[in-house]
């Protein structure tokens, strides 16, 4: 999987880019369909802001994450994801399975043909 990671007004270290890497190895391994992911971190008024985006079969997902300090908003924003792409997983999967249909409305109209509401 490779994240496109950049900064508004935080420099990116390396120890941010390891510890984004290694909480995004978990993601990964349970959405192995996952291409690429884009995470903006900022700073603006004393609070970071994690912003992160993908595209995860066909659906547009984003979350963000916010907090006073970055390490905090960076794993709230995982979270986020990971739960977003949970989301995603069940609704496709919901799709597959054929959907039962009624008959009962069909059942009616005959019954009520058939009485004498004369």
């Amino acid at each position: 999987m490779k994240i496109n990671l950049s900064g508004h007004h935080v420099e990116i270290s390396t120890s941010i880019k390891e510890d984004i890497e290694e909480k995004f190895s978990k993601i990964s391994n349970h959405f192995p369909t996952l291409i690429s992911i884009d995470a903006i971190i900022s700073k603006e008024h004393n609070k970071h802001q994690v912003e992160l985006t993908t595209n995860y079969e066909g659906g547009r997902i984003s979350v963000k994450g916010i907090d006073t300090v970055m390490y905090p908003a960076i794993s709230s924003a995982i979270k986020k994801l990971n739960a977003a792409l949970k989301h995603r997983k069940g609704q496709l999967k919901a799709n597959l399975h054929e959907k039962p249909q009624s008959t009962a409305p069909e059942i009616a109209h005959e019954k009520v043909q058939e009485m004498n509401l004369a």
